[in-house]
């Protein structure tokens, strides 16, 4: 996260049902569509995951739709913060609890500890569009947050860790450098390192290869690697993996295609499974 740490307003969550129009409908959306603007959230595919318009230093109009799977665009945004600054919002889509708001299943039902963490156990794959008008300036970027304990209904009190795939315009990971190339599950980074205040520090790991969508991204790999570098600890709880676009400038038609978190082993008694969240 560049700049300050966000401080995120807790919201009622919408919940989708068939035909229900739920605050209201973009131009060409289905009835059965949510439109979320400013902070709310929608719990999409029978609630193994939740998407969030996390606007948190921005009173610009920007909003997202979902059709109540595992998707949703952003299609309005007058959002215009400066690139040297903290972006304007982080709209996403997260298996697990954010900020006390926590899907039906998965890491909302089981915050994993990260002595139980290996590499291989828990996998996501995401797809995404990432329009590119020269004015607009984002990131595409996980938001893995871990916590010193299994739940919280505030700010995660462990570190952010951070995966970049891609960004336009010019922004970059919170810090200073501390790596480069690293190899990880087949992928190289440049990692990143910024000390925190409040939500603990944040770790960034930014692809060498910019990409717009990942298969099998190896969580476990890379909170491993952080855990190495001595940025988190093995007592701690991965609670919470997001998925989204940092927007400090434009953004509009940015959209999430498909998004999973895969959990792969028998953790504390979750059934093994290699496809979803596990409930």
């Amino acid at each position: 996260m560049l700049g300050i740490r966000p401080v995120f307003l807790a919201s009622a969550a919408l919940v989708l049902g068939t035909g229900a129009l739920v605050g209201g409908t973009a131009a060409g959306a289905r009835a059965d569509d949510a439109r979320l603007c400013t902070y709310q959230v929608a719990r999409v595919s029978g609630g193994a995951y939740v998407v969030q318009n996390n606007e948190w230093d921005s009173s610009a109009p920007e909003c997202v739709t979902t059709d109540g799977g595992a998707e949703f665009q952003v299609v309005n945004s007058a959002i215009s913060n400066a690139t040297d600054g903290a972006p304007g919002a982080y709209p996403s889509i997260f298996d697990g609890c954010h900020w006390g708001d926590c899907t039906a299943g998965g890491l909302g039902a089981h915050p994993l500890l990260l002595s139980d963490l290996g590499g291989g156990m828990v996998l996501s794959s995401w797809s995404t569009t990432d329009p590119s008008a020269s004015e607009d300036a984002y990131d595409v970027a996980y938001d893995i947050w871990i916590n010193q304990t299994p739940t919280t209904s505030g700010a995660p009190d462990g570190n952010e860790v951070m995966v970049w795939l891609n960004h336009h315009g010019p922004v970059q990971p919170a810090g200073s450098v501390v790596a480069t190339g690293v190899l990880l599950g087949g992928r190289r980074y440049d990692v990143w390192y910024s000390p925190g205040s409040g939500t603990g520090d944040t770790v960034s790991y930014e692809m060498t290869s910019p990409r717009t969508g990942v298969t099998d991204l190896d969580i476990g790999t890379i909170i491993n690697d952080a855990k190495r570098r001595g940025y988190t600890q093995p007592s701690w709880y991965l609670i919470s993996i997001e998925a989204g676009f940092e927007i400090w400038r434009g953004g509009a038609g940015l959209a999430t295609k498909s998004f999973s978190v895969n959990l792969m082993r028998n953790v504390h008694g979750w059934p093994t499974s290699g496809h979803g969240n596990q409930p």
